[in-house]
């Protein structure tokens, strides 16, 4: 029996007779209150370790399952976190929600997973129908939000862990991950092998996490290549659109000896483009990518890249929401992430190179 939880595991002989019992009856065989019984099953409040073994062997004994409905009813909230990605497709979110998954299960909690699809009236809609379910809490994971919402979310009281989105609060807290000095070490790199040349494949201007990357490359380019405007590329944080962006830059005429990426995937698809044209990678482009997602390391070449620590991000996330939730008067907390370099196959040193002829 998982003790944090309450839940209770039943024989592999199969139900008992006593299935139906109440939360009166597991009292009655402990020789407890009900209120004790309740406390047990929710931690709400301290209870001795020998009425507590007492409690657990009854509920053992009589099969109890706890009615998480009636439970979500009595108490005002379930022990649900309702968990928000932005797209499933991407590598970057699997390794975050198997991060959250690990700790929300580690605390008792269950977990509700949606995808929204870079949509912020879907994300709104999303969270509203987990109010209505009374999540203990959400992770609002995503790149997008829809500002009226943190509004309701204020006035629900919910208990919330937003990316990089909202401002820690009142049973608010926000993670934030230090772009800025990933896209520096990248910067840095790129021109210590010799490179003045770099352009960005930004993400949407559209989402608060794109624009910020954007920012942090053209405050380090100037800071490092003050006499360079370097060329801006947008894209939408999916493989395609790095596709996209690499065919403008080779039909703009003046190609660049460098590019660094906003995420990943649209690095690879970048690098596949380039590729298909008759570049190599390092030898005629260097390409940095940010993520470090599973198959940048399985690239030809492997992908240099900015590592968002997933594992620390999930973790994280669900310390602040379980403190919110678990702790009602302490406020929520803004929690600083770094990010760093990762160096692998794709950067080297610049050379002078032709523009090809054609493209496959």
């Amino acid at each position: 029996m998982n003790r944090q939880s309450g839940r209770v595991h039943e024989k592999a002989s199969g139900p008992s007779p006593l299935a139906t019992m109440r939360l009166k009856d597991v009292a009655k065989e402990a020789g407890v209150s009900t209120a004790t019984v309740s406390h047990v099953i929710n931690n709400t409040k301290f209870v001795t370790e020998e009425t507590r073994s007492k409690v657990l062997r009854a509920i053992e004994k009589c099969n109890y399952y706890p009615n998480v409905h009636a439970r979500a009813l009595a108490s005002g909230r379930s022990n649900i976190i309702g968990l928000l990605i932005s797209d499933i497709t991407n590598p970057f979110f699997p390794e975050l929600v198997k991060s959250i998954e690990s700790s929300v299960y580690e605390r008792g909690y269950n977990l509700i997973l949606v995808n929204t699809n870079y949509d912020a009236e879907r994300a709104s809609e999303y969270v509203r129908r987990m109010i209505e379910l009374k999540v203990a809490g959400v992770a609002l994971m995503t790149a997008e939000l829809d500002p009226p919402l943190l509004d309701e979310l204020v006035r629900k009281q919910v208990r919330v862990v937003f990316n990089d989105l909202g401002m820690a609060g009142e049973h608010m807290s926000n993670i934030v991950l230090d772009y800025a000095v990933g896209i520096e070490e990248a910067v840095n790199h790129l021109v210590s092998l010799g490179h003045r040349k770099i352009a960005h494949i930004a993400g949407s201007s559209s989402i608060r996490s794109g624009v910020i990357r954007r920012e942090a490359f053209l405050a380090s380019m100037a800071r490092h290549v003050p006499n360079e405007t370097p060329a801006i590329y947008e894209g939408d944080f999916k493989f395609e659109s790095g596709r996209r962006a690499a065919t403008e830059i080779l039909d703009s005429g003046s190609l660049p000896t460098a590019v660094v990426v906003a995420n990943d995937l649209m690095a690879l698809g970048a690098m596949e483009e380039f590729q298909a044209a008759g570049l190599h990678v390092p030898a005629d482009i260097s390409i940095v990518g940010f993520d470090d997602i599973a198959f940048a390391a399985l690239s030809s070449p492997p992908l240099t890249t900015v590592c968002s620590p997933r594992a620390e991000i999930g973790r994280r996330a669900i310390e602040a929401l379980a403190m919110t939730i678990e702790h009602p008067n302490q406020p929520g907390v803004e929690i600083r992430i770094p990010t760093y370099l990762i160096t692998r196959k794709s950067t080297a040193p610049p050379r002078k190179v032709k523009r090809p002829n054609t493209r496959g």
